[in-house]
């Protein structure tokens, strides 16, 4: 097309029908008008957000139904054309024949959970099949129960003050529980000989108040004070054994020579303040030797020591107290083992020990007699064993939990001594099994804080010291009781603390007031003592100086 030839007119400029723009609507409209159009189905009618919660319903109901509507899905699906096409009617058929579906799919779901809970109570308590009880702890859970309580126990064990207040509180409770069974199993002995009921329980409370102080004073003593004090009391038991073989002075008791009398009941019986002197003496000359580290030399550790002991054991064996002599022997080696001798070493002294004891057994018929007893049944030939078996016989009476306090029937002269020597098996029958395994846990709580105070100090006196008390009183612990049990032959040692004996209660308080103060003077307890609240009596008595200043101050003029 050239520039001077006119332009063609545009065809939606056109105002011809068929032409132009609005041509294609136009003829669009006319075929619409002119093809009938299908009417839309109620299906067509609903909205897309209603189909789709429609189709979502369908699919939980398929989801819930049961097998056999599941199997005739495609039938319920027919019906469901069919009505469709039947009109009303046949919708609401099918609408009453799905409503009883719905019933029956409810009811089968009922039956379902019921009969789950049927087997949840029926199924078997193991195998399989066997549900897991909620209540039963698993494995993991028990072991970590105990692992929580042996950590606990163990803090507990660990604290500054566990052994200052086992040892104070053990032997509190024993010294208590000592004074009622001596009030119950004296009582027909003294009657028995012309005496008031109580006259040894008198007796033993006297001496336990004089005891409670001799405890207060170890207690307060400083530990160079209770160095000091060894040497002296070496001596005067030395002296006062001596005095026991002289004539009219000595006193024999059953047999043993090994009392002295001071006029009218009152005795004493000084190898008991022996055990003390060889435990205090033997630690301080251990104590100084190894300062200069000399105890790597036998010599030096035998000597003086073990002469020294010797001469205490044969003033003893001379009034025939084989009892005192074995514990005084438990206390040699105890220090000998704490000052660590070699086992050869050990070993040569125990084997001579051995030697001299079997050669004074044989030497005398009541020794041996004693001997065969140990696990008699019977009283035997002229009633030799008759202590013995008699012992057996209260603790069988006793069972779990006693007869019942001053109920005992052996305390009615069948069995001697029911007050010193076998006090522990009228524990037996009066308070039973329970009472005592109480009277052996309290020993043995005495005997761990003992101990856990040698192996806790840097003092080698304290260290010494500690280990030959506990030493002393958990060996005459178990030859007083292994005698009743008729494990270990009788040897007539009391039952520390615990049986009627003024003079072996006064030298035992004394110890255990020395355990105090080296628990007191640990380090971490003297700290921990320091923290610790004041005691309601010091309040009240700082409250009463208070009171008392201001009473003496002077007051001003015009004051009430």
């Amino acid at each position: 097309m050239t520039a001077d030839q006119p332009a063609a007119p545009r065809p939606w400029k056109s105002g011809r029908p068929g032409t132009g723009r609005g041509a294609p609507r136009a003829q669009a409209a006319s075929r619409d008008r002119a093809t009938p159009r299908a009417q839309p189905t109620p299906r067509d009618r609903t909205p897309p957000r209603a189909q789709a919660g429609s189709r979502e319903r369908a699919g939980a109901r398929e989801r819930a139904a049961t097998p056999e509507r599941t199997a005739g899905r495609q039938g319920g699906a027919a019906r469901q054309s069919g009505a469709a096409r039947q009109g009303a009617a046949g919708r609401k058929r099918v609408a009453g024949r799905e409503g009883t579906a719905a019933n029956k799919a409810a009811a089968l779901r009922e039956r379902t959970a019921a009969r789950e809970r049927a087997l949840r109570f029926a199924r078997p308590e193991h195998g399989a099949g066997a549900p897991r009880s909620p209540r039963r702890p698993s494995r993991g859970s028990v072991v970590e129960a105990l692992r929580r309580a042996q950590t606990r126990i163990k803090k507990a064990w660990d604290r500054p003050l566990t052994a200052y207040y086992l040892i104070m509180g053990g032997s509190l409770l024993i010294i208590v529980l000592g004074l009622v069974m001596v009030y119950s199993a004296s009582q027909i002995k003294a009657l028995q000989s012309g005496l008031a009921p109580s006259y040894f329980f008198r007796k033993q409370l006297f001496a336990a108040a004089l005891g409670g102080v001799l405890l207060l004073l170890a207690v307060r003593m400083p530990i160079k004070l209770h160095r000091a004090f060894a040497y002296p009391l070496l001596a005067g038991s030395v002296f006062l054994m001596c005095l026991v073989q002289v004539p009219g002075i000595g006193v024999a008791v059953n047999g043993n020579q090994n009392w002295i009398s001071f006029g009218g009941p009152f005795l004493l019986q000084p190898s008991e303040f022996g055990k003390l002197a060889l435990v205090l003496w033997g630690a301080d000359l251990l104590a100084r030797k190894q300062d200069k580290r000399l105890l790597t030399q036998w010599k030096h550790l035998l000597v003086p020591l073990v002469p020294a002991a010797g001469m205490l054991l044969g003033l003893i064996m001379l009034g025939g107290d084989m009892g005192t002599a074995i514990i005084l022997t438990a206390i040699l080696f105890g220090l000998l083992w704490l000052a660590g001798a070699p086992t050869r070493l050990f070993a040569g002294v125990l084997a001579f020990a051995v030697a001299i004891g079997v050669l004074l057994i044989k030497t005398s018929a009541n020794r041996m007699s004693r001997l065969a007893c140990i696990g008699a049944t019977e009283p035997g030939h002229n009633d030799q064993c008759w202590q013995a078996v008699h012992g057996i016989y209260a603790l069988a009476n006793g069972g779990w939990f006693g007869s019942g306090l001053g109920a005992s029937m052996e305390k009615w002269g069948e069995l001697p001594e029911p007050h010193t020597d076998f006090i522990f098996a009228i524990t037996g029958e009066e308070l039973g099994l329970a009472g005592t395994l109480s009277v052996l846990v309290l020993f043995a709580a005495l005997g761990y804080a003992g101990i856990r105070v040698a192996g806790r100090t840097e003092d080698h006196f304290v260290r010494y010291a500690a280990g030959g008390v506990t030493t002393w009183i958990t060996a005459q612990a178990v030859v007083n009781i292994g005698a009743v049990l008729g494990l270990l032959p009788i040897a007539g040692v009391p039952l520390p603390l615990f049986s009627y004996g003024g003079s072996a209660l006064l030298p035992t308080m004394f110890a255990i007031g020395l355990l105090i103060a080296f628990a007191r003077a640990e380090p971490s307890a003297r700290a921990a003592l320091a923290t610790r609240q004041p005691a309601l009596w010091k309040k009240l008595a700082r409250v009463r100086r208070k009171t008392m200043r201001r009473r003496v101050k002077k007051r001003p003029s015009g004051e009430r």
